[in-house]
């Protein structure tokens, strides 16, 4: 049995095809995208993309009965209300008020983008460093390509795509009906066809060249890579094992970067030791701040070498650090020569970062 999304979602990344301090005009590529957009895109920002609307001019009665509004596709720009995304899903909404468009100015309209839509975002008072910040590590991320991680066990293998922003869980493929019990040579042949079933998954979802990282507890890692390599795949693979199956072994793999060379260099891996790094030195009594209190003094001394923060926390209005807005926050730690480094929450140490109210400092020294 297989469920989740049918393939990898591959690409080069966010496409910058014009930009000004006042405009941006950006191409979609990844579902990275649309988590970046969700955060560079904010209330009272104009945003304009090819949409449709109902034209009402051409419904009315014909032959006694209602003709329905003719669907135009036209350029719609909204001034932005607010935006809905899911993590990983392939659509992000915006929703905000027609500025510009043939007909139905002022009216409310949701734009709905999706891989490889065209857009084009605008602001008056011009994008801030940390947007700007956030477009190029999305443009760089793309550069390194996602990894395929496969979680294998007896009777389980679960497909995660690790991306510049998170693990993706793509597809789970599940052994029914043998195995465990009964005749040894009947489970074997069960857990063959199993293995060859999601094989044949794995070459039709995946580009060739993309590496893979196949991890989890006993042996089945190895032998589903022989049936990986005897199937024709002559990708980069590497065979990793953990104390713990499902998405807890993914993280290990990440946590613990177990993957080598292969993941290393990966944004995603540097974030989580970075993180990884502030649990260590709150653990030992490092130089490591966090709170607002102990945050706010740790910048305004210059002892911050980096500043780790959910993008998300970065970006709430109502978000404050002893009373000063976290953007300010991050100005003065640049300031002082020192890395802000923006945060996503969909891994295990991103989620335990927002457990610390969002954000936390590796310092020079101790405050």
């Amino acid at each position: 049995m297989k469920t989740g999304t049918s393939s990898a979602c591959l690409g080069e990344g966010m496409e910058i095809l014009s930009r000004s301090p006042e405009e941006w005009r950006l191409r979609v590529r990844t579902v990275d995208d649309l988590w970046v957009l969700q955060r560079l895109i904010k209330p009272g920002m104009s945003m304009g993309m090819l949409g449709e609307r109902r034209d009402q001019t051409t419904s009315g009665d014909e032959g006694g009965r209602a003709k329905q509004a003719e669907r135009k596709k036209m350029w719609i720009q909204l001034q932005v209300h607010h935006t809905e995304h899911q993590a990983f899903s392939e659509t992000l909404r915006v929703h905000g008020v027609i500025e510009q468009a043939p007909f139905d100015v002022g009216l409310h309209h949701t734009h709905m983008v999706e891989l490889r839509d065209e857009l084009v975002l605008s602001t008056p008072h011009g994008f801030s460093k940390l947007d700007r910040d956030l477009l190029q590590e999305s443009v760089d991320a793309a550069k390194q390509g996602q990894v395929a991680l496969l979680v294998v066990e007896g009777d389980e293998m679960i497909l995660y795509f690790v991306t510049g922003r998170g693990l993706r869980e793509s597809a789970t493929w599940t052994m029914r009906g043998g195995g465990k019990r009964g005749d040894l040579r009947q489970s074997q042949g069960v857990a063959t066809a199993f293995r060859a079933s999601v094989v044949d998954g794995l070459t039709q979802q995946l580009d060739p060249e993309m590496p893979m990282v196949l991890c989890g507890p006993g042996k089945n890692r190895d032998r589903m890579m022989d049936d990986l390599k005897a199937a024709g795949h002559r990708r980069r693979m590497t065979s990793v094992a953990t104390s713990m199956g499902g998405r807890a072994a993914a993280n290990e793999v990440l946590r613990e970067n177990l993957a080598g060379k292969v993941l290393s260099e990966h944004r995603m891996v540097k974030e989580i030791e970075l993180l990884e790094e502030a649990w260590q030195r709150l653990s030992t009594n490092g130089p490591v701040a966090y709170g607002e209190i102990g945050l706010a003094r740790a910048v305004d001394e210059g002892a911050v070498e980096t500043l780790l923060i959910s993008a998300d926390t970065l970006r709430e209005e109502e978000a404050t650090c002893n009373g000063r807005p976290w953007a300010e926050i991050a100005e003065t730690v640049e300031r002082f020569s020192g890395n802000v480094v923006q945060c996503s929450a969909d891994h295990d140490d991103g989620e335990q970062l927002l457990g610390f109210g969002g954000a936390i400092a590796l310092l020079r020294y101790r405050v």
